[in-house]
Order: C-alpha cells, then structure tokens, then sequence
C-alpha cells in the first residue's frame, strides 16, 4: 500500500498491516503516533534526552504487540499513551530512590530563574489549571490537546471521535472563556509587564 494512502487508515489498520509485514505502516504509524509519545513523555520527564527514549522504547513496545493486537479491544494511541506514562512513571521513580551516575546528572539551566520568576510561573500554572477547570469537559479536551498537547486539528478530531470543524469550534469557545475568565487577572499574574 502506497505511504500516502495509508493517511486515512486507522491505527489498528496499520498496525495490523505492520504484523502482516507491512514496513510502510510502521512508517505511518510512527509518523502519528511518535510526536504524541514523546511530548507526553516530555511533560511528564522534563528531559528532552529522557523522553527520546522512552518514545522509542513505547514504539518498540508496540511493535513487539502487534502480532498479537485485538484491534477494537483498545485504542491503539490510548495504549501507547499508557506505556509512556508507565516507562515515565518508572524513571521518575529510579531519580528519587536509585544511585545517580554522573552522566545522568542534568547540566544546571544557566541563567537560573529567579525565586520570584518561578513564583510567577506557579501562579500562572494555577490561574489557567483553574480557568481550565470551569470549561466544559469537551471545551477542555479541545482545549489542552491543542494549546498544552500541541497537536493538530485532525490529530485532535481523531482523538475525540468528531470532525475538525467542531474542533476548532471547541477550541476557539474555549480561549474566548478562558480569556474572560484569566484577562481581569492580568495584573495580578505579571503580564502587564511581559
């Protein structure tokens, strides 16, 4: 099947196409699916380097399962969601309990924000945390995939099962109540002299 024309297949179609030998669906898939696994592994990590590899090793994780996938049991993108959290879960886990080898000792961030710096940021973190919290849970899916996730439209439309227009009917009634409900705080957040 031609690398193109494997934009509308599904995950579990190209997966299934994968196990049957198909390398032009893995391609695809990866494609897909590699941005989403290492921006949530970078979320969650911190680490660029860190989250490379927890990606990989979330897509590697998927290709050993795809002999045996059941498609329709699980979303394909919602069990890749799930072992990146996992691997994530388990390097947080090694940094706080583990021995720390020199080279995975993180170069100090130069310069270094200040004190109050990073008070702003936590108090801008909380302001949208709550705004995000009023919306509507739809409003918010829409929302967080697109402004915080990064991703796009269709990758959003996909992920909600509903078409890219009613995404970015979503999105744009979410900013509009966001921007109500965060610009009297303006001021108080530090923004008047960004």
């Amino acid at each position: 099947m031609p690398y193109d024309a494997m934009n509308d297949c599904s995950d579990d179609m190209l997966l299934a196409a994968y196990a049957a030998g198909d390398p032009a669906a893995a391609r695809a898939l990866t494609a897909r699916l590699g941005p989403r696994a290492f921006a949530h592994a970078m979320r969650m990590l911190r680490d660029r380097a860190e989250a490379e590899d927890v990606a990989q090793e979330a897509l590697l994780r998927l290709w050993r399962a795809a002999p045996g996938w059941r498609a329709g049991e699980a979303k394909v993108s919602t069990w890749l969601y799930r072992v990146v959290s996992n691997l994530c879960i388990d390097r947080i886990r090694r940094r706080r309990g583990g021995h720390l080898d020199i080279c995975d000792v993180p170069e100090p961030e130069d310069p270094a924000p200040s004190v109050e710096q990073d008070l702003q940021q936590g108090a801008r973190g909380r302001a949208l945390d709550e705004a995000l919290g009023s919306l509507p849970e739809r409003q918010k899916q829409a929302v967080v995939l697109r402004h915080l996730e990064g991703l796009s439209n269709p990758e959003i439309a996909d992920i909600m099962e509903i078409g890219v227009r009613a995404v970015e009917s979503l999105t744009a009634r979410g900013r509009k109540t966001l921007e109500g409900l965060l610009a009297p705080r303006r001021d108080e957040l530090g923004y008047d002299d960004d």
